[in-house]
């Protein structure tokens, strides 16, 4: 399945994407796709449901917002330098195991909303990743058995500040967690939608300029390594979103250095995962 949520931002209500890229709306069903739902094995119990009622279910409006794909999660755990393209294009070594940083979830928004250039910002950058939804309470996990715990995946673009990120005291963190710097969906497709994760081309232009082209073949810590790896030190909660990395091209590793500025327009992909838009706004 697909899962989308639509409405007014904090108003959003719980959707499907059929296989026909209709979108109808299952909120007479589940009151929304959080914490409880996946805990509670949703994703079956809605899968039987829609299968009874799919001519039956509403249809929703293409012109409707679409809202991040899940309600906002109890974390956001990412993962820096997971490619190693990107590790050298920000002039760090490769991580012996995975870098691990939090990005605060009052980031999150809808894949289509404006990305806001913070205030003082100078240096705000893109970042196209495949980010795993996870489906079940998961505390030292196994890595054979880590993809059991995966609900699905959906697309992200982890903005940074890099002044606020690499060039201020303390951690990446603050660099990460502005307003609108995480973009998330359009849609959450289940684990039977992508089959081969690590095998999805990425990529990422701006104002149509082809910046990210990779594939996630060249991760450098594979998924069930990061869930397993991420599990040993935090119990990651149903609906909790890993971001599994950046590939080269970002604005950074660019000699001058490239930054967004208003007007801008930010393009991404995966495949099988939809594609996503943000025009750049300054902080008013």
């Amino acid at each position: 399945m697909k899962l989308i949520r639509f409405g007014a931002p904090g108003q959003e209500k719980p959707g499907i994407l059929t296989e026909d890229n209709i979108r109808l709306d299952v909120s007479g069903f589940v009151s929304d796709y959080d914490e409880a739902f996946f805990e509670n094995d949703g994703l079956s119990s809605l899968a039987q449901y829609v299968a009874q009622n799919e001519t039956a279910l509403p249809v929703i409006n293409n012109q409707e917002r679409l809202g991040p794909p899940i309600k906002r999660p109890s974390k956001i755990v990412c993962v820096g330098l997971n490619y190693a393209k990107h590790a050298a294009e920000s002039g760090m070594a490769l991580p012996k195991e995975p870098v691990l940083f939090f990005k605060a979830t009052s980031a999150i928004c809808g894949p289509n909303d404006p990305v806001i250039i913070p205030r003082n910002s100078e240096k705000t950058d893109w970042e196209v990743e495949l980010a795993v939804v996870i489906g079940k309470k998961a505390s030292y996990v196994s890595k054979e058995n880590a993809l059991d715990y995966v609900a699905g995946y959906t697309l992200h673009n982890d903005y940074s500040e890099r002044a606020f990120q690499l060039e201020k005291e303390g951690q990446w963190v603050k660099g990460k967690s502005c307003d609108t710097f995480a973009p998330i969906g359009p849609f959450l497709a289940t684990k039977e939608e992508v089959p081969n994760p690590h095998n999805l081309n990425l990529w990422l232009k701006v104002n149509g300029e082809l910046l990210q082209d990779s594939n996630t073949e060249d991760l450098i810590f594979d998924i069930p390594h990061l869930v397993s790896y991420i599990s040993e030190y935090m119990t990651l909660l149903p609906g909790d979103i890993i971001s599994t990395g950046t590939p080269f091209g970002v604005g950074l590793g660019f000699d001058p250095p490239r930054y967004l500025k208003p007007g801008d327009v930010v393009e991404l992909g995966i495949d099988k995962l939809g594609v996503s838009s943000q025009i750049a706004q300054a902080y008013s």
